[in-house]
């Protein structure tokens, strides 16, 4: 079966992939297909998420999967939140339009974690979590979307740490582990990650419901 993935980003792309090997599913991202980006104009992370896979369902006349995470601070009464992906507007012309995508996505990146410790100067609470919400519809009017929510709580540093995976991942402290997500390789990340809590949630949906 065919799933598009509502996202352009390739590092995530890859770690939904991996995920989801276990199933006869081909995760195509809608790049790949010509489909634009959709509108996120929702204050919640399942709303914005069932806003992008119906919008790539459409697109695609099939089956449609989306990712909506971000990270929610506590001291901050939940921001970033759903704009934690553009907390920090980059100026224009702050990439050269050569670069491409991941180089204006590393530099958004940068500006979102300096602007997340600036608004976190002088604050003792750091505690707060990565959530991830994915939705899949096997069509654009699909009345029963599956839906998975995971949360994985941390601490934010004052400094970055490490110089894997992308976005927060290297503010972000996770005490069980004794290390930043930045700090984790691949198959750690996936077995821990907000991501991965909710993955396990969906493929159970995704076996039981779809009969995958």
């Amino acid at each position: 079966m065919r799933l598009v993935l509502a996202s352009h980003n390739a590092k995530k792309l890859t770690e939904l992939r991996v995920m989801l090997g276990g199933l006869a599913v081909e995760l195509v991202a809608q790049g790949e297909l010509g489909i634009s980006e959709a509108e996120e104009p929702h204050a919640t992370f399942i709303e914005n998420a069932l806003a992008k896979a119906r919008h790539a369902a459409t697109a695609c006349g099939g089956a449609a999967f989306a990712d909506d995470s971000g990270v929610c601070v506590d001291a901050l009464a939940g921001e970033p939140g759903v704009v934690s992906a553009h907390y920090a507007g980059v100026p224009a012309g702050a990439v050269d339009a050569a670069a491409g995508r991941e180089a204006l996505r590393r530099v958004q990146d940068a500006a979102n974690n300096e602007l997340l410790l600036r608004r976190l100067q002088g604050v003792a609470d750091r505690r707060a979590h990565f959530v991830c919400t994915l939705v899949a519809v096997r069509h654009a009017q699909d009345p029963q979307p599956l839906v998975a929510v995971g949360r994985w709580p941390g601490e934010i540093l004052r400094a970055p740490r490490g110089d894997l995976g992308f976005g927060y991942d290297p503010l972000m402290f996770i005490p069980e582990l004794g290390r930043t997500v930045a700090e984790m390789d691949a198959t750690l990340k996936n077995t821990h990650s907000h991501r991965a809590r909710a993955m396990v949630q969906m493929l159970g949906l995704l076996r039981e419901v779809w009969r995958l």
